[in-house]
């Protein structure tokens, strides 16, 4: 709705094309209060003190404090707040410090107006997801998209950019680092299963701060800011999860492997004891990558966690595994442990090793990450880990 500039009474006797004049008064609560709407159009009441400060009366009733003022030839008008929310005090002194500055040659709506076009957090995590997330493992950006999407994203979407402080990097950091309650997942999976404690995710937390520095780095070199809130971040202490088998258990392990009929999956964690490598690795480990003469492992940066092409030897017993598995893979298969799926690897290998562990009597106090990190198979550190 257009707000029209309220006119005075014609004197008596003139004819109704007098000529008009805009009504101006020092505005007070009393004024506002009794201004009356008109039917069919909004009018605005200016104050005589402060130069295009006015209160539009809407024919709805209701009432918000404007200030009109010209910029590079254009006329403008900026609704400064709504009335009785806004006292006529505090919006004189607010249109007071806006003249100020457009007398200086500012322009307060045009900065407005940009500050609702400038990019906000759920605009960088989608360009970043866009721009970087397809350079990384699949793996890798699936679990960053999984922390932007979960953690970052509710608290920071809505905010600009520009806003984000190192102070509220910190403060979501630690936040993350506190952890969160989470369900029991030794009781039934039902509405009545009750919460755990929460416990600390230090860990997560330092993930997080990695991606967020990472992110506002492409934000700086995309020109949407000038420096970087997460490039110092503070790092948690990070003790790290290792669990090597005794040999009484690697005995019975390696007995509970022969015995399993599912033999892929026995030779995947077999492979993954003798290397030393992750469980993704040897899961999508090729043929082609294994040089039985010389007895190594050349791992593509595709397959690793560090991006980077990764060669290791491999034992008489590693290499016996390989040769196997080229009796038991299809002829023109390039996969060491292909799936279910034609063309693609094994996908799900924890129901398995849980089972073991469960037959075998392990308990390292971390199942669930069992298939990602190859120590929790292995009786000694893995040589060049």
């Amino acid at each position: 709705m257009t707000c029209h500039a309220r006119e005075a009474e014609p004197h008596v006797g003139r004819k109704k094309e007098a000529l008009v004049m805009v009504k101006r008064l020092r505005l007070n609560e009393k004024s506002v209060r009794e201004a009356v709407p008109e039917p069919g159009r909004d009018y605005q009441i200016f104050d005589s003190e402060v130069r295009g400060f006015a209160i539009c009366i809407y024919r709805s009733g209701n009432r918000a404090f404007t200030l009109d003022y010209r910029h590079a030839g254009r006329q403008r008008r900026m609704t400064l707040g709504r009335w009785p929310e806004w006292s006529t005090a505090a919006a004189r002194e607010r249109a007071k410090e806006l003249r100020r500055d457009i007398d200086a040659g500012g322009d307060p709506l045009g900065a407005k107006e940009d500050g609702r076009e400038a990019p906000r957090v759920k605009d960088l995590i989608e360009r970043y997801a866009e721009v970087h997330l397809p350079n990384l493992a699949k793996t890798n950006a699936s679990d960053q998209r999984s922390m932007l999407t979960k953690l970052v994203g509710p608290e920071w979407n809505n905010r600009l950019v520009t806003e984000i402080t190192s102070y509220d990097v910190e403060k979501l950091l630690n936040r993350i680092a506190e952890g969160r309650a989470r369900p029991n997942k030794e009781k039934p999976n039902n509405r009545a299963r009750k919460l755990q404690g929460s416990k600390p995710t230090p860990i997560r937390a330092n993930r997080v701060g990695e991606v967020l520095r990472k992110m506002f780095t492409y934000a700086q070199s995309w020109g949407w800011r000038e420096d970087n809130p997460a490039s110092g971040f503070r790092r948690r202490i990070e003790n790290p999860r290792e669990r090597f088998l005794s040999q009484d258990e690697i005995r019975k392990l390696a007995a509970a492997l022969d015995a399993s009929e599912d033999r892929r999956a026995a030779d995947i964690i077999r492979l993954c004891m003798l290397t030393g490598a992750r469980v993704g690795e040897v899961r999508q480990a090729r043929f082609e990558h294994f040089n039985l003469e010389h007895l190594s492992w050349s791992k593509p940066a595709s397959m690793t966690k560090q991006r980077k092409i990764h060669r290791l030897p491999i034992s008489d017993e590693a290499a016996a595994i390989v040769r196997q598995r080229q009796l038991l893979v299809p002829r023109g298969c390039p996969l060491l442990f292909p799936g279910d799926v034609p063309g693609e690897t094994v996908k799900e290998l924890r129901r398995f090793w849980h089972r073991i562990q469960k037959q075998v009597g392990i308990d390292d106090g971390h199942r669930d990450r069992a298939d990602r990190r190859s120590p929790s198979f292995s009786p000694q550190p893995a040589a060049g880990r």
